[in-house]
């Protein structure tokens, strides 16, 4: 049963995917990739940032399903989050744009190398039930990205927008079903004589 928790689950799978594939080339150590705003970089080489929650195909995930004999539970929502990644380099001002650029070029590969999340990255709740985590490139309009951005006075800095579809989170709504414990069948009275 995936829990609440799943959104975390998620997000902290698709960091150690990129901590897998991005050390120590183009990047030395793995605690530089983490989950925070690339507004509070500070040490991270790396930002995935979460913005954006949707829930998939509503009416699908609508009505109730059977637990056991006598209880129903609410379908699960399944959500697709989007997340902000972004290169902060460390590296001396003449050659930081082109970092920053090898490491973007790392996470697109990574991204298009893994379109399904491995298991061994998934924990938790998401591990117990062997979800599917899908993972994409979104194509992003800059503006979309650059409002994100416009609510500081940092510079911008060189962003993709990474999809992250079949994140579950079930329900705790049951409901008791009455179950038919006795049928009567019975012959009808027909009404008498011939006509």
């Amino acid at each position: 049963m995936a829990d609440y928790t799943a959104i975390t689950e998620a997000g902290n799978a698709l960091v150690e995917l990129l901590r897998e594939n991005l050390t120590p080339e183009p990047l030395g150590d793995r605690e530089l990739i983490n989950l925070c705003s690339p507004h509070e970089s500070e040490n991270n080489q790396l930002t995935i940032y979460l913005y954006h929650a949707e829930e998939e195909n509503a009416n699908v995930t609508s009505g109730y399903y059977p637990v056991d004999r006598d209880m129903q539970r609410i379908r699960p929502a399944q959500y697709t989050l989007r997340y902000l990644v972004t290169a902060h380099s460390k590296a001396p001002a003449q050659v930081k744009e082109a970092d920053q650029h090898r490491i973007m070029g790392a996470v697109m590969q990574t991204i298009r190398d893994n379109p399904v999340i491995p298991q061994r990255f998934l924990s938790g709740s998401l591990s117990g039930e062997s979800a599917e985590l899908h993972i994409a490139v979104e194509r992003t309009p800059l503006e979309q990205i650059l409002k994100i951005w416009n609510n500081t006075s940092k510079e911008y800095k060189f962003s993709i927008v990474v999809m992250v579809s079949g994140v579950t989170i079930d329900s705790r709504r049951e409901r008791r079903v009455a179950r038919v414990t006795e049928v009567t069948v019975g012959d009808e009275q027909r009404g008498g004589g011939n006509r």
